[in-house]
């Protein structure tokens, strides 16, 4: 297709508007701070730009979104990054999504009820100061797991949706403090066989009213619902994602692989739009957060008060009241190549629904990478940002353009264990909790071991 310049925003140099094949879109996203590129993008104009007419319009819960991507009623949404990976493989609803862009890292945090708070606060060791020393480990409240299961009281836990980050974050720490989460397998999908802690999906907005109301004690959500119950004086976040593993990936952008077949300039042009949306999120500094919070605070958005969205998007962390600390990457949306789409990433979230049994039977490494290539696009990532480098609208130096998509391995997680993603049977084997090797849920037993 030819190619139509027009003049950019960045003075003299020329942005080049694809001749796009469809130009009116609607995007989905859940009222969550870290959909903030889509925001950005349609109130800065970078859709515009693109010659892209976009509508965004929140959806009611995770499912409601991946089903109406599915359906064509919407051309493209705000994602957690286990959906395009669960429904390319099956688990769940199938079908084929593909994503061509990361849209942050780290964002989500686990918070607990005041009650459970007090009584993990007395095997917490405290700073100088008397605040309490973090990270926070899930070591500290297994006594009181083990009290509750004494006294016949399940522990129930809350988290977004089965596939989503906080399912397997929430997971990871309670694991990683010798506390079972629970397994899945084909005839029961629960989560909760043979599990310590009760692990059920509550959607975001409904977490901090589902805690207080006791139906829950803890739940793992992003932004702004964990600071969201330090406001209301409902629970205490414990800990975030970014200590559990460090600059984690989180959300994604989601796409058919037949919307990017047919509309392959639409594509691209949406991504070049989003990734604009990124650098102006975090560059100098995240001196455009205040203007971030002010936009995400507005109803049509995240519609959550701005000085509770400011917590965290500015730079700060509040876990008790009063205890605010300076967690700087909290909300990453550009720095460390934040929204190229790793297929190391893809691994990892593949590794975890092995591990708790969604992925029901072992499989082979070269099946890892395969699903990972066939969901995560990074040729459509870099290709959008040749044409943003081009037009001086980006820098040479912004993109990691000599990966094979495999992040170097990382060991900054909570336990300690090094993920390398060309590995990852060689990985689960590391863990005394959770599937590997040939492992199957039958019943409620673990077999062939």
């Amino acid at each position: 297709m030819t190619a139509v310049m027009a003049v950019g925003l960045a003075g003299t140099a020329q942005a080049e508007m694809l001749d796009v094949e469809k130009d009116e879109l609607k995007f989905g996203f859940i009222k969550l701070t870290d959909m903030a590129p889509l925001a950005v993008a349609y109130e800065k104009g970078y859709f515009e730009d693109e010659g892209l007419f976009v509508t965004l319009e929140p959806q009611a819960n995770w499912k409601v979104l991946l089903d109406r991507v599915i359906t064509g009623e919407l051309d493209g949404a705000h994602m957690l990054a286990g959906q395009p990976l669960a429904a390319t493989i099956g688990f769940g609803t199938e079908a084929h999504i593909i994503t061509p862009f990361s849209m942050d890292l780290n964002g989500n945090g686990i918070t607990v009820s005041n009650e459970v708070w007090a009584e993990m606060k007395k095997h917490v060791p405290l700073q100088d100061d008397g605040k309490p020393v973090h990270p926070i480990k899930a070591d500290y409240l297994k006594p009181v797991v083990q009290k509750y299961r004494q006294e016949g009281k399940p522990f129930n836990m809350g988290m977004v949706f089965p596939v989503s980050t906080h399912n397997y974050e929430l997971r990871y720490w309670l694991a990683a403090g010798g506390l079972h989460p629970g397994y899945y397998s084909s005839e029961n999908i629960s989560g909760q066989i043979q599990a310590d802690v009760l692990l059920s999906v509550t959607p975001p907005p409904q977490m901090p009213a589902t805690l207080e109301a006791g139906t829950i004690y803890g739940y793992c959500v992003g932004e702004p619902w964990n600071q969201q119950a330090v406001f209301k004086g409902i629970g205490v976040p414990v800990i975030t994602d970014y200590e559990i593993w460090k600059n984690n990936p989180e959300k994604v952008f989601g796409i058919t692989a037949e919307f990017a077949e047919k509309y392959p300039n639409t594509t691209l042009a949406l991504t070049k739009a989003l990734i604009r949306a990124a650098i102006w999120l975090d560059e100098n500094d995240n001196a455009n957060r205040p203007e971030a919070v002010e936009i995400l605070s507005r109803s049509e958005y995240v519609g959550a008060d701005a000085e509770v969205i400011a917590n965290s998007m500015t730079g700060t962390f509040e876990y008790e009241k009063g205890d605010q600390r300076s967690v700087p990457d909290f909300n990453v949306f550009f720095r460390y190549f934040a929204t190229y789409p790793y297929y190391s990433d893809a691994v990892w979230y593949l590794s975890q629904m092995r591990r708790w049994g969604q992925i029901t039977e072992g499989k082979s490494d070269a099946w890892y990478d395969e699903v990972a290539k066939k969901v995560y696009r990074p040729d459509i990532y870099l290709q959008a940002a040749r044409m943003l480098v081009d037009e001086e609208m980006a820098k040479e130096a912004d993109f990691p353009w000599e990966t094979d998509g495999y992040r170097e391995p990382q060991s900054e997680f909570i336990d300690g264990i090094t993920f390398d993603g060309r590995k990852p049977n060689e990985y689960l084997q590391q863990f005394p909790i959770g599937l590997k090797g040939v492992e199957k849920v039958d019943g409620n037993s673990v077999v062939g071991g």
